[in-house]
């Protein structure tokens, strides 16, 4: 059965804090998920649901420069490697592309080589970036043109 991503909802948001750990194992991330960003940038929040529950997520916007922003992606740890993430990623492209976005940006830690691969695999450039995040945080920022 195919899975389509879908804009969220305010019961996806409190769904995928539940299975917090099924999405990002031991890393308590929690405190990144804000429910705002569902509320307000809905267009740009997708999950993708299935009768099992949400098997993957990505949340992000659209800046007033015309990039789409990243802010989190996630899939279920029994759906990784289904190329989830990637549809993911291309339906976050194309509603913010719908918004006038031009360019994709995310971020991760520099130690997160597993997201350092996956955004590469997607024509992502990577750079790191010091203090990007506050003194003495470098971070990995990737960028990607959208097609036009």
């Amino acid at each position: 059965m195919e899975i389509h991503p879908a804009p969220a909802q305010v019961a996806d948001f409190h769904q995928v804090l539940a299975d917090h750990p099924r999405y990002w194992g031991d890393r308590d991330l929690r405190s990144l998920h804000l429910l705002a960003m569902v509320q307000e940038f809905g267009p740009t929040c997708l999950v993708a649901r299935a009768e099992d529950g949400i098997r993957g997520y990505v949340f992000g916007f659209v800046t007033p420069d015309g990039t789409g922003y990243v802010h989190l992606i996630a899939t279920r740890d029994d759906y990784r490697g289904t190329g989830l993430g990637r549809r993911l990623y291309a339906a976050f492209a194309e509603a913010a592309a719908g918004q006038g976005a031009r360019r994709l940006k995310a971020i991760t830690a520099i130690t997160n080589t597993r997201s350092i691969e996956f955004h590469r695999g997607l024509g992502f450039d990577a750079e790191f970036v010091d203090d990007y995040d506050g003194p003495g945080r470098t971070m990995t920022v990737f960028r990607r043109d959208l097609p036009l």
